[in-house]
């Protein structure tokens, strides 16, 4: 995500280094070519988040810009291509018997982030919980920078977990911290080299995580702990709740007030699949998406979403963010398909000039003692800024039993939905888990006789095996460098990998993609 639209917000901040805590161990997993390759297609429209492409969102408004068109004189190599393409992918496999009595749902996963934004503003994360059954994976799209979208990554799985947990682990939990001992590990992580980590403010997190853990003790209601759609849904509220306080009280040291300032005025949106005994929970905030893959027993193929987009293409969403308002606030809470005219997520982390009152944004900007030009922090409020909050990270969470013919979840920023509907993202993994070329409907009334056979000749040139071991790494190429036909256009995909920073995020966002396999014999199992 770029940040805002508007002039004099919020812009990328420097990144810091934060590590995960709590965590006992982690999966860490030439010459060039030149040309005069013309760029394949007019620069996307630039805004805070961006419509569909050619208007099938809605989201494209007036306030947008365009990069001239101009000749790139570059071309990547296929080493090269792949050498990109390929720099964060991911691969685990889970074992097939969680330790714990029952086999485990998730066989493998596979994930990928591909940058447009400089540093890249998504963030994902990939969790089993130890003290319970089942895995957390996260997707973070930030805007704004980095730095929600980073925060969030880091501590959500911890407050999901520990809201899972029962009365009596976390009676443990807090016995240990009590007298000193080693902690109980709640989370492994699974991290690729090239994810951020952050170390700074650890101590600030493990505290406020610990009262957390602390006041569900305190709840006569806990038990054995909440179900996953409570946990999931109280978990976002209560995180994105600290980091506002986080940003409003004095900290021990510079470093980690700064930190905590640009979580709270920067943001991000999430998406958050709970993969356990009962299935599938997912919760989602903003406009990443969940997408299930269902083989049925035909053989075909099909697109089951398990998210919806929270923005002004949602007509429920719409409405839903203009009932909490007076209304006479109707024509001006979405201006130009954005919240306030800014904004195109409806639900985020984060975004505190979207939640908090005029006057406490002007109290902690002027008097938290930090640079506010060294953070790329201003004053500033929306226009019509009446009667906040008008942004909430309140998810919305969906359950889903898993059955014998769902075989893989797409999780994946907006980067790869502006790019491909559900059904192609599904089509794509289905071919890559088969081997099976699924061809893509083209309609004839489009091509002379000329382009069918030249269609014809690419698509028998693409009935050879997937070039990705990947399976998010082959959405990431196929997102990239699909032609109008709906083919692979490798010259497309070498020109969109070469745009210079300063070009990219005009014609792409930021791309991180998470694939989960099922275990089928789990299903089997369950049903």
């Amino acid at each position: 995500m770029s940040g805002y639209l508007r002039p004099g917000l919020l812009l990328y901040t420097g990144g810091r280094h934060l590590t995960s805590f709590f965590a006992p161990s982690h999966y860490v997993l030439s010459d060039t070519r030149w040309k005069t390759c013309p760029l394949p297609y007019q620069a996307r429209n630039f805004s805070s988040r961006r419509g569909r492409s050619e208007g099938s969102s809605g989201q494209d408004g007036e306030n947008t810009l365009r990069a001239p068109i101009r000749e790139m004189d570059f071309q990547l190599s296929r080493l090269q291509i792949n050498a990109v393409l390929c720099a964060n992918e991911q691969s685990v496999s889970i074992p097939e018997f969680d330790g714990r009595g029952g086999p485990s749902p998730v066989l493998r996963f596979e994930s990928n982030q591909l940058s447009a934004n400089t540093p890249l503003e998504d963030r994902r994360s990939s969790t089993s919980c130890l003290q319970t059954r089942g895995m957390l994976f996260g997707i973070f799209d930030g805007h704004g920078g980095h730095a929600c979208a980073q925060v969030v990554s880091e501590r959500l799985p911890y407050y999901i977990a520990v809201s899972m947990m029962s009365e009596s682990v976390l009676e443990d939990l807090e016995a240990a911290m009590e007298t000193l001992r080693p902690v109980p590990p709640i989370l492994q992580w699974y991290k690729h080299h090239n994810d951020y980590n952050y170390r700074e403010s650890a101590t600030l997190y493990i505290d406020h995580l610990r009262v957390y853990w602390q006041e569900l003790l305190a709840s006569e209601e806990h038990g054995d702990g909440m179900r996953p759609v409570d946990a999931l849904s109280y978990a976002f509220q209560r995180l994105d709740t600290d980091l506002s306080l986080e940003a409003q009280v004095p900290l021990a040291n510079d470093l980690m007030r700064n930190t905590a300032i640009q979580a709270a005025f920067a943001g991000c949106t999430a998406c958050v699949a709970y993969v356990g005994p009962e299935g599938v929970h997912v919760a989602n905030a903003g406009d990443c998406r969940a997408v299930l893959g269902v083989q049925e027993h035909d053989g075909s193929w099909s697109a089951l979403p398990l998210t919806q987009d929270h923005n002004a293409a949602n007509v429920a969403e719409v409405e839903r963010v203009l009932q909490q308002h007076p209304a006479s606030e109707r024509p001006t809470i979405i201006v130009d398909d954005r919240l306030l005219g800014v904004l195109m997520p409806l639900r985020a982390f984060g975004d505190v000039r979207f939640k908090w009152r005029r006057e406490l944004q002007q109290s902690v900007l002027e008097n938290g003692d930090s640079d506010l030009e060294a953070l790329n922090l201003y004053q500033y409020a929306p226009p019509n800024y009446l009667t906040p909050p008008y942004l909430e990270a309140t998810p919305e969470v969906t359950y889903h039993r898993l059955r014998p013919q769902d075989r893989f979840l797409i999780l994946a920023s907006d980067g790869l939905w502006d790019e491909m509907t559900n059904d192609e993202a599904v089509r794509l993994v289905a071919e890559h888990l088969t081997g099976i070329h699924l061809q893509a409907p083209v309609s004839a009334r489009k091509l002379n006789l000329g382009q069918m056979h030249q269609l014809l000749l690419q698509r028998r040139a693409r009935a050879t095996p997937a070039l990705d071991l990947n399976g998010a790494t082959h959405l990431i190429r196929h997102a990239l460098g699909t032609n109008e036909y709906g083919e692979m256009d490798q010259e497309r995909l070498a020109t969109m990998l070469a745009l210079p920073s300063d070009l990219a995020r005009m014609y792409r966002d930021d791309i991180t993609v998470t694939v989960i396999y099922f275990n089928q014999n789990f299903s089997k199992t369950t049903n």
